[in-house]
């Protein structure tokens, strides 16, 4: 294989990169540009393709031979062979086979007769030889259509090309044959319109060999006359006859080597010349590309670098089997773990700190104040059932005998039964703790994750611990409730005494009030507004002590309805399958309507906690959860209502009621207070004393420090994994330092005057003398001069009668603020002629000729 010397040395360079990036895991991006060839037909753009790849592949001939775009992947691997798209699996090892699928599969789909399609031909080719790029070669633009082509065949090539070579990562080879006028190259005028900085644009110049003897086109080639940013390469390509007689394509190199050395107008810029030198031209945009790469790759191993610092400094030093490393690292994670408790109890300033929702002791104060009252609250007797139990106990302490008096003995049973139902919120309220303590300790313990045995060994002491001070908590809050149960202190300060109730019950006649006050204000959701109204729709929500009203925001100033709330009770209902909030409802026990016509209001908030909030707050409002009101007394007389028609019953049940009240107010004043005290002592302070001062004995007590300081699998993976990250990350680093210093950098040449790309060139007129092939851009008379761009320099050419040549004509000089006539070095014209002199602009312009040599009228 003759290869591309150039790409088989960037071939490691990029390999290097590609397994350095292998190793960390993270995909080298390098993106390597695209390569599409575009032109006339037949000016040898499947040549130029097959010289870079260094195969001999592609369909050739004469006429249009490229028929459907043919995307060719190459892919850098240790064996080689190719593969199409519409032949999965199937491997073509001979690349005659190749070229003869690509004809078949042209022709299946265009059909013999030189029909053209947009469907491309997907080739994938695997060889040592290339870098994983990805190379165009396109059908040749025409303007008339022949055989089965359409009627429009030069716009779909042209849309064709354009799909192509309008992507920004696509470099465009403009191919042009010297035996043509390279000013009128339909394929500089598609480059120009996706590429007007001339960034990705290298004219190519083909045929050089195949012009009239006498004539070169030197001038374009040195960039002198329609100069291109990005300049010309002129290559020789091998002839179809080269072709048939199985020319390779290092021989073919050789010849054109041998071609531009030995041409007198070429020997000068023979370096310049040739594919090997367009190679290196592509190549080096590649390595351009490829540094251009080079710096966000660099910012982001510095990052990954950067990050994996601190763990590696701890890995680096680490050795598992040593001692006394394995000592410092328990004591080390104990001493963490105290300061974690600690911290996620008592709070902490640091910048570790949960942003996204309470945790720890932010929980713990949250369930001694809001979740153990509102427990209290919910435990509350219905308003109608402790009227009829204190009026039972009162008819029963009195038994058959008429009472006088308001017995105190009714007073102390009520209360005795109130305070034992204080018991259930306290015990549950050390249960909720206990837990958040359990969820504190296993995140604390997150960090003891390298050593699984240590971590559950600590979890396992800690949590013993805890529920033995649980245990010894809930003993104590029960000896708090016997207490209070064992003795009724109406001496309190607080405690409102038998006269008051009395003086109250007969001025408020029984009445309870507190005044229209606001308790909470928030948004919740009605569910049963009606399909028509969509069903559901978010109100906010004013609850006072009277009523319950919604407005359209939070303004407050469009109010939707105000609920009043005597008589009305609240429920859990089923919110559904589907749904994700929770739902509860107001209704009235006496089956009327609550809400317009509906039997009950159901609302729903975001959350549990949310729902029992509100709860609370109606049960504030004196909205009760619902209970079986109705019961039978022992004469079987049905007892739906607490009231008595006896006035006299009637005063002493409000009097026992409002002492009750009363002195439940103390209690629940007291357990509110001492609950959370009792603890906060025996629970949490006793946990975080003993993780100070005893786990650290209890667990060399329970077994060996060996065992607890045996590492998991996962970690040692873990560590490894990341010492192998950290050294293949520096490497990478190093071997883009390596690139960057190893590979050249060439900037991109400055712009130049290449505006005779924008205005429409004439077409050159015919020859006057006979030949079969002529260089039209360089027999064709010059054009008057143009402010705008400068004229194109006529080479020598032969006498039609001596078959001598004549000297080239000087150029034309340009007007003052454009580009410089080119300088042309002189050369022999081979005779004594006279030179040709310059035309001169007294007889008026030429007319400017189409491509059939009319002239044409502006």
């Amino acid at each position: 294989m003759a290869g591309n010397e150039g790409m088989e040395h960037l071939i490691p360079l990029v390999n290097k990169l590609q397994d350095a990036f292998t190793q960390l895991g993270v995909s080298l991006s390098l993106d390597l540009p695209q390569i599409a060839v575009i032109g006339g037909q037949s000016a040898g753009k499947s040549s130029v393709l097959e010289n870079f790849v260094g195969r001999d592949f592609l369909p050739r001939g004469s006429g249009i031979v490229t028929r459907r775009p043919l995307v060719l992947q190459l892919v850098n691997s240790n064996v080689e062979y190719g593969e199409f798209l519409h032949c999965k699996g199937k491997k073509f090892t001979d690349f005659e086979a190749i070229r003869k699928e690509i004809e078949d599969e042209t022709d299946r789909i265009t059909g013999a007769n030189k029909g053209i399609s947009p469907v491309p031909i997907n080739l994938r080719v695997y060889s040592p030889h290339v870098l994983n790029l990805t190379l165009i070669d396109l059908p040749g633009m025409t303007r008339v259509p022949v055989g089965d082509q359409p009627a429009d065949i030069e716009h779909q090539i042209r849309d064709m090309i354009l799909s192509f070579i309008r992507k920004e990562n696509c470099l465009i080879l403009a191919v042009t044959a010297a035996n043509q006028d390279v000013a009128t190259s339909d394929a500089l005028k598609l480059a120009k319109e996706v590429d007007p900085e001339g960034m990705r644009t290298i004219g190519v110049i083909t045929k050089l060999d195949l012009m009239d003897e006498g004539t070169d086109a030197r001038d374009i080639l040195e960039n002198k006359t329609l100069p291109l940013r990005r300049g010309y390469v002129g290559v020789v390509n091998r002839s179809q006859r080269d072709i048939e007689g199985r020319k390779d394509i290092k021989a073919a190199l050789d010849a054109e080597r041998k071609f531009f050395l030995s041409h007198p107008s070429y020997r000068h810029m023979a370096e310049k010349m040739g594919t090997p030198y367009l190679q290196r031209v592509l190549n080096q945009q590649l390595t351009n590309h490829i540094r251009d790469t080079l710096p966000a790759l660099r910012e982001k191993l510095q990052r990954q670098l950067l990050s994996m610092e601190k763990e590696v400094e701890e890995y680096k030093s680490f050795r598992p089997d040593d001692p006394s490393r394995k000592t410092k690292a328990m004591m080390q994670m104990i001493q963490q773990l105290q300061t974690d408790f600690e911290q996620n109890i008592e709070g902490s300033g640091s910048a570790a700190v949960n942003t996204n929702e309470l945790s720890g002791g932010a929980r713990i104060n949250r369930l001694f104040h809001e979740r153990f009252p509102f427990e209290i609250v919910k435990m509350e007797f219905d308003e109608k059932e402790l009227r009829k139990e204190i009026a039972f106990a009162i008819r029963n302490i009195h038994g058959i005998r008429v009472g006088l008096f308001t017995p105190d003995m009714a007073f102390e049973a009520i209360v005795k039964r109130q305070i034992a139902r204080l018991k259930e919120p306290s015990l549950k309220c050390v249960d909720l703790v206990v837990s958040e303590l359990g969820n504190v300790l296993r995140k604390c313990t997150e960090k003891m994750g390298r050593f699984p045995a240590l971590r559950e060994e600590t979890e396992r002491i800690i949590n013993t611990h805890i529920r033995e001070r649980e245990q010894k908590t809930k003993e104590q809050l029960i000896l708090l409730v016997n207490v209070e149960l064992a003795y009724m202190n109406t001496n309190h300060e607080d405690f409102i005494g038998f006269t008051n109730a009395q003086q109250k019950a007969e001025s408020t006649a029984g009445k309870r009030t507190i005044g229209n006050q606001v308790i909470r204000k928030g948004w919740m959701c009605i569910h049963n507004l009606g399909i028509m109204k969509g069903g559901s729709r978010d109100y906010w929500f004013v609850l006072t002590s009277e009523s319950l009203s919604w407005y359209k925001d939070e303004e407050e100033r469009d109010k939707k309805y105000m609920l009043h709330l005597d008589g009305l009770k609240i429920k859990d209902i089923d919110p559904g399958f589907m749904s994700r909030r929770h739902m509860f409802a107001l209704f009235n026990p006496d089956q009327r309507n609550v809400y317009k016509d509906y039997k009950q209001l159901e609302l729903s908030c975001e959350g549990q906690e949310e729902v029992d909030s509100w709860k609370a707050s109606f049960l504030r409002a004196g909205v009760y959860p619902d209970r079986s009101s109705g019961s039978v007394n022992g004469d079987g007389e049905s007892e739906s209502s607490g009231q008595s028609i006896d006035p006299q019953l009637e005063r002493q049940v409000e009097t026992i009621r409002n002492l009750v009240d009363s002195y439940m107010k103390i209690v629940t004043k007291t357990f509110r207070d001492l609950v959370p005290k009792i603890i906060m002592h025996l629970t949490i302070n006793s946990a975080k004393d003993f993780i100070y001062s005893d786990l650290l004995p209890s667990l060399y007590a329970s077994c060996d420090q060996a065992t607890l300081m045996e590492e998991s699998l996962e970690e040692a993976k873990k560590r490894d994994e990341m010492l192998r990250m950290y050294c293949a990350c520096k490497d990478a680093l190093k071997i883009i330092g390596d690139v960057s210093m190893t590979t050249s950098y060439q900037p991109v040449p400055p712009p130049v005057k290449d505006d005779w790309l924008k205005a429409s060139t004439p077409e050159s007129p015919r020859p006057s003398s006979p030949g079969p092939r002529r260089n039209l851009s360089i027999r064709a008379p010059p054009p008057p001069p143009v402010a705008s761009r400068p004229a194109p320099v006529i080479p020598s050419r032969p006498d039609a009668g001596t078959n001598r040549a004549l000297p080239a004509a000087p150029p034309r000089p340009v007007s003052s603020g454009n580009l410089p006539p080119p300088l042309v070095p002189s050369r022999g014209s081979g005779g004594n002629l006279p030179s040709i002199p310059p035309r001169t602009s007294q007889a008026g312009p030429e007319p400017i000729l189409d491509a059939f040599g009319m002239p044409l009228h502006k």
